[in-house]
């Protein structure tokens, strides 16, 4: 996954209304229910269906660190499904996005005017029209660059552009993230 798929991701579980499974066995056993089978679980985190049965009967307590990673990872992805659907249909609707940065930002503007790429550091608040444009490109599965044209279009509108009472001609580049965090 990309910057952006992460932040969303990270911001769908900050809408968590309860916390997901803590232990090895009550994880293994949420899976087994989301994905039918050992079999199916074992397949999403890289062992065998043996240890996933072992696990689930508790004749092993504690996963390798890099499994035991990957099922909480599992379970956090399906966990609440409902409640990040309204948190994300709130936000394309009515809401919007916020967007805390730190980024290059370079742009083409203007003959007289610069457009060297500094870095700077952005908190701004994209109306719903930009989630909703964020959400439906990941869920058709566009890549990395498609959702950062998306955050990249939606900040020049608002903070550069300043909803169109300035810079009209300005061409925002959106590059070199160093952190990126979304709020809905």
């Amino acid at each position: 996954m990309g910057e952006i798929e992460d932040a969303i991701e990270r911001a769908d579980q900050e809408a968590f209304t309860r916390e997901p499974p803590k232990t090895l066995k009550a994880q293994i056993r949420y899976l087994i229910r989301q994905l039918g089978s050992a079999r199916a679980v074992a397949a999403e985190i890289g062992v065998t269906a043996d240890s996933v049965n072992r696990y689930r009967r508790g004749a092993r307590r504690t996963a390798r660190p890099d499994i035991a990673a990957r099922i909480d990872a599992a379970v956090r992805q399906r966990w609440q499904p409902r409640v990040r659907r309204q948190r994300r249909q709130q936000a394309a609707t009515t809401g919007g996005i916020t967007i805390e940065t730190r980024a290059r930002f370079g742009y083409t503007s203007p003959i007289g005017t610069t457009d060297d790429g500094r870095v700077r550091r952005l908190t701004v608040h994209l109306p719903p029209q930009y989630a909703r444009r964020l959400f439906e490109a990941r869920d058709a599965g566009a890549g990395e660059r498609e959702l950062r044209q998306i955050v990249a279009e939606g900040l020049q509108e608002v903070y550069f552009k300043d909803g169109g009472r300035r810079a009209d001609e300005l061409e925002v580049e959106f590059s070199d993230i160093d952190y990126l965090d979304l709020g809905y």
